[in-house]
């Protein structure tokens, strides 16, 4: 007995392979509804929203955007631009080498979601529809049209699968759910961008310091807003904005700029990072910007662990707690038993030659173990190390670390006579004390940083990766495993025990709390690994990106209250269901990822 297969047939199915829209509307109309809707989002930004000014940003005005506004007319602009370059326009043609379509659905679902958003917000927040103003409605009817238009773009349909006439109602309705899911990815689904012209050195790095500069302004803006409602637009825009841009192809050509200049963009990406400061006019944001960095630093220490040499470290924010305390206790606290005051390149070398030592002393028994097993060990001596640091308060053991009290009254540091507790005037900036705290550890940054690099492209770090692989064939190839796995584990624990001596600086009091496994704000085991995880194994990056917004999200998400862990969940669920690989992949976890991606010509010692 044979079991026939059909395909669905209906008078209203497209013809597999022909390129048709979502949306049953003429490509040319369509085209001209996205560009013009896109044009209108920023017309309509220039009108009054609502007519009070209990919403906050000042909707209210007339002729100059304010606040949500803002967004709406960035996620126009780029609606518009792109629907031009679709046009093939000569003098847009290099803002799209992989096509607009694509981009231009993406750029028109930005401007809709940010928009809606903006109305929705204020319907709910001031009492229902009749607060909007006439500028309101008229953005979102005029996203609406540019959202439908660009779902109008024709595209390659996927061809159906055929189903099993056997099958139960249940199985159809699944099989026509994936079918219909496989259609709207191939309609979202950019293409492979055409190579790039050659240009003279100097253009390709004028394009790069404009990338950063760029990227210093986004950052500085998301950092700085000032309410909710601004940020989680600032969000919805920069994310649809980016994964636009990233379907332009535009992301594609620059990343081959800044592998080729890949010495030059790290030097320019810490210069942008070092102008952070001057851009605030106080010291609070710079507080934020210290403890992404602090929190940045730990995460690429534990890269080496996790993205180079594949070991699974659970517990390793102990490393970071112990330089911090060998820091705290030679640093001249009252509260610290010896009486001792160290200078900071000396309680420097004490707290990372600590956890140095700790991390042989804890992986020297534990490296011959795989998988879950060191997982679990390492898991073990996070809690060994908290539970520790709790009891030796002078009842329970040795008086040492004051107990949950901690090493408070660490003092400020002077180095070479600079005070970091103390604003300095600086070219007519005053440079308050987060800042200057800041700057010393983006230089600390720029070590790790160099140390990961360095380490990646070395004979030890091709042996990380072999082990990270397939360790039993880096054992048959003769890599003495234990040695490098060692080796691993102690330079990821002694650049976490560098962090760790700025940061007990930084807070004034160390305490066994803030080494948690988890917890509601970073840094903490979960956390970290988390944040290597999201920005991308492997990478430099990657991590850097990961805990820049592992810290930032949960600190502007504090409105949702005991909602704020549910829904950062959610988003690390879908961003690992749809972008595994991380924000910024190694490129080949990309191909493991998705293999019907093109083969890199050639990779890297760590696969970058």
């Amino acid at each position: 007995m044979t079991t026939q297969t059909t395909t669905p047939k209906t008078p209203d199915t497209p013809t597999p392979g022909s390129p048709t829209g979502l949306i049953g509307i003429p490509a040319p109309l369509g085209r001209a509804l996205a560009t013009g809707g896109g044009a209108l989002t920023v017309l309509s930004t220039f009108l009054a929203w609502t007519w009070t000014d209990a919403f906050p940003g000042d909707l209210t005005v007339y002729g100059y955007p304010g606040g949500l506004q803002v967004l709406a007319l960035i996620a126009g602009a780029l609606t518009t631009l792109l629907g031009l370059a679709s046009y093939g326009l000569k003098g847009l043609r290099w803002l799209v080498p992989a096509g607009a379509d694509a981009a231009l659905k993406f750029a028109a679902l930005g401007a809709f979601a940010t928009t809606w958003y903006t109305v929705i917000a204020i319907s709910a927040q001031l009492g229902g529809v009749v607060n909007l103003e006439p500028g309101g409605y008229l953005a979102a009817a005029v996203t609406l049209i540019a959202l439908l238009g660009a779902l109008a773009l024709p595209f390659e349909r996927p061809a159906p699968d055929p189903f099993d006439p056997d099958d139960t109602g249940w199985d159809k309705a699944r099989h026509r759910a994936a079918q219909n899911w496989a259609t709207v990815k191939a309609a979202l689904a950019g293409t492979t961008p055409r190579p790039r012209k050659p240009l003279p050195t100097w253009a390709e790095i004028l394009i790069i310091v404009a990338v950063l500069a760029l990227a210093l302004t986004v950052f500085t803006y998301g950092i700085g807003t000032e309410y909710d409602e601004l940020f989680v637009g600032f969000l919805i825009t920069a994310g649809l904005g980016f994964t636009a841009l990233h379907r332009t192809g535009l992301i594609t050509h620059i990343s081959e700029l800044t592998a080729r200049h890949q010495s030059t963009t790290v030097f320019g990406a810490f210069l942008a990072a070092a102008l952070f400061p001057f851009t605030q006019t106080d010291d609070q944001y710079a507080t934020i910007g210290v403890y992404i960095l602090i929190f940045a630093t730990v995460a690429l220490g534990l890269n080496i662990v996790v993205g180079l040499a594949g070991l699974l470290d659970l517990g390793y924010v102990a490393f970071l707690g112990v330089g911090a305390y060998a820091a705290s206790l030679v640093s001249g606290s009252p509260s610290s038993p010896f009486d001792v005051h160290f200078p900071f390149w000396a309680a420097v070398l004490v707290g990372a030659a600590a956890s140095l030592v700790f991390g042989v002393l804890i992986g020297a028994p534990t490296l011959r173990l795989r998988g879950d097993y060191l997982a679990i060990v390492t898991l073990g001596f996070g809690e060994i190390f908290r539970i520790t640091a709790n009891n030796l308060d002078g009842t329970s053991g040795p008086d040492v670390t004051n107990g949950s009290n901690g090493i408070a009254g660490i003092p400020d540091l002077k180095i070479l006579g600079f005070d970091f507790g103390t604003p300095h005037d600086i070219a007519g900036f005053t440079i308050g004390r987060f800042a200057n705290y800041f700057f010393l550890m983006l230089l600390i940054t720029a070590v790790v940083v160099l140390v990961f690099r360095r380490s990646g492209d070395s004979r030890i770090g091709r042996a990380w990766v072999a082990i990270r692989e397939d360790e039993t064939a880096a054992l048959a190839m003769g890599i003495n495993g234990f040695r490098v796995k060692l080796i691993a584990f102690a330079v990821g624990a002694s650049l976490a025990g560098l962090a760790g001596t700025v940061q007990a600086h930084v807070t004034y009091t160390v305490t066994p709390e803030q080494y948690l496994f988890a917890g509601t704000t970073p840094p903490n085991s979960a956390f970290l690994l988390a944040a290597v995880v999201l920005g991308g194994m492997g990478t430099i990056g990657g991590p850097l990106l990961g805990a820049a917004l592992l810290f930032l999200i949960p600190n502007k998400l504090q409105f949702l209250g005991d909602y704020q862990l549910f829904a950062f969940g959610v988003a690390l669920v879908l961003l690992m269901r749809f972008r595994p690989e991380g924000l910024i992949p190694n490129r080949r976890r990309q191909l493991e990822f998705h293999e019907e991606a093109d083969a890199p010509a050639a990779l890297g010692k760590t696969g970058a």
